[in-house]
């Protein structure tokens, strides 16, 4: 079996005038997040946890701020080419787990419409993506939003070649089945 863990983590500042992206999704607030892109706290996060576990470097490496290209760009870009170098490895998503650190706005209102947008982000079900949040008390970052996030991927190869034995496996059952001259019922 061949399975791979990474993780990520993120932090942007709250600034005014800034529309508010997280997770791919704009939320109503007085605030958004400030970053060279979309300031998307909680894609940055996961996508450094993908690139992380298959040792493809962060997401400063392919998306530097020096680079203008990327000033205002959607956080789903950078995701999209995460998943590219994850597939370039062998692997697939099988679960993300995200917690988030702010003070405002709530996340619980929000968390279905979030989960399911990473989930198609990542190409899982929205079962498989965890959106967590908790309030900063006591740790003086009441103006930034921190993102936490951990993967699992599996390899590809893993389970194509379950997938062969699996049907490998009926092919001789009907075989078996066939020279007994019994059908299945």
């Amino acid at each position: 079996m061949s399975f791979r863990i990474g993780y990520g983590y993120d932090s942007h500042e709250f600034k005014a005038g800034v529309p508010l992206v997280i997770g791919g999704v704009s939320l109503e607030h007085t605030h958004g997040l400030a970053g060279h892109s979309d300031g998307d706290v909680l894609l940055h996060a996961i996508t450094d946890a993908l690139l992380g576990a298959v040792a493809a470097g962060d997401i400063g490496s392919f998306f530097p701020p020096s680079d203008p290209r990327w000033k205002g760009a959607n956080s789903a870009v950078f995701l999209a080419e995460a998943m590219r170098q994850i597939a370039l490895a062998g692997f697939r998503v099988v679960n993300v787990d995200t917690t988030m650190i702010l003070a405002a706005p709530k996340i619980v209102p929000h968390a279905a419409r979030l989960r399911k947008r990473v989930a198609e982000l990542l190409n899982v079900a929205p079962g498989c993506v965890g959106i967590k949040a908790k309030t900063p008390e006591g740790t003086g970052t009441e103006n930034a939003a921190i993102a936490h996030a951990v993967v699992l991927l599996e390899s590809i190869q893993l389970e194509t070649m379950l997938q062969e034995a699996e049907a490998e496996v009926d092919s001789e059952l009907s075989v078996m089945r066939a020279g007994d001259g019994e059908g299945v019922q």
